[in-house]
């Protein structure tokens, strides 16, 4: 009886860690790979053990109680020494195994990534994979991830990283709207074409185009007929013949090469060093991760 109710409260513990952090039950679920009921009960069941509330709770919200911020971050630290505990088994298989969480922008996990995934899969046929596509920052130590690619300045000192292949912004236009306007040779040309440009979600800003001109680098914001939110989209259209666009030499390439996008003002382009993998420290020796990596590697 003691020692079912001392592994309730290591369960309950986990549970309560990682609701904490992801603010619901079933964000806390979804990371688990359990269902949200299993973390309710978990949760209550450690609240009767320790007799305090340790969440106040809401149709819409879960937040710490007092006593809940207190024993969080010991909850926390509980989790990762679990984590890192299952890590390093893992590792002394040495085989690549078991479920790996990777988390990326649309544009590196739909043109980088994707198209590798089944190579890996035929080297490593127990690896099974999570890929995870968005814009927004994710966590990965509050989230389960076990690596990233992101493209941008890190913030997150707590991290490991290893940078990626190089990729150069340039400027393309689909032959349709190339054969009905003359072929700009100069930034300063654009003025006169139709551009299409994107919007970041994150702050509603507009993107500013960079060109190398003589030993300087400069920016411009065109003044575009068309505005979208998201770099497929930019592509998409540009190749629909709305105009000159500016984009990210992976996420054309396969356009290019089919013949859809010609990529113009060369000359100006811009080499870009800022694609990294990032994985948390607990997932060093994690033998899928390094299998992985040395795959980013390659494609560099």
């Amino acid at each position: 009886m003691k020692e079912q109710m001392a592994f309730e409260r290591l369960t309950g513990l986990i549970a309560f860690a990682k609701a904490g952090s992801l603010g619901s039950y079933t964000a806390a679920a979804r990371s688990l790979s359990i269902s949200p009921s299993a973390i309710s009960k978990s949760v209550q069941r450690l609240e009767q053990q320790l007799g305090v509330s340790l969440f106040t709770r809401t149709t819409r919200s879960l937040t710490l109680t007092a006593e809940g911020r207190d024993l969080h971050e010991r909850a926390l630290r509980l989790l990762r020494d679990a984590e890192e505990i299952e890590q390093v088994a893992k590792a002394a298989r040495a085989v690549p195994s078991g479920s790996l969480r990777i988390a990326a922008s649309l544009p590196i996990g739909l043109h980088v990534i994707a198209p590798a995934l089944a190579g890996f899969r035929k080297l490593h046929p127990k690896v099974t994979i999570d890929l995870r596509l968005s814009d927004h920052m994710v966590d990965l130590i509050e989230e389960g991830i076990d690596l990233a690619v992101r493209i941008g300045e890190l913030g997150d000192s707590r991290l490991l990283s290893r940078r990626l292949s190089p990729h150069r912004l340039c400027c393309y236009a689909s032959p349709d709207y190339l054969s009905l306007h003359t072929t700009p040779k100069h930034p300063r040309d654009l003025e006169a074409h139709e551009t299409v440009n994107m919007r970041y979600q994150s702050t509603g800003q507009l993107f500013r185009w960079p060109f190398r001109i003589g030993d300087r680098e400069v920016e411009v914001v065109p003044n575009s007929g068309v505005v979208v939110d998201a770099s497929e989209a930019v592509m998409a259209a540009i190749a629909g013949g709305a105009g000159i666009g500016m984009g990210t030499s992976f996420a054309a390439a396969a356009l290019v090469k089919r013949g859809e996008l010609i990529p113009i003002l060369s000359e100006f382009a811009v080499d870009r060093h800022n694609i990294t993998a990032v994985w948390p420290e607990s997932r060093r020796t994690n033998p899928s991760v390094r299998a992985f990596l040395d795959m980013l590697i390659e494609l560099a």
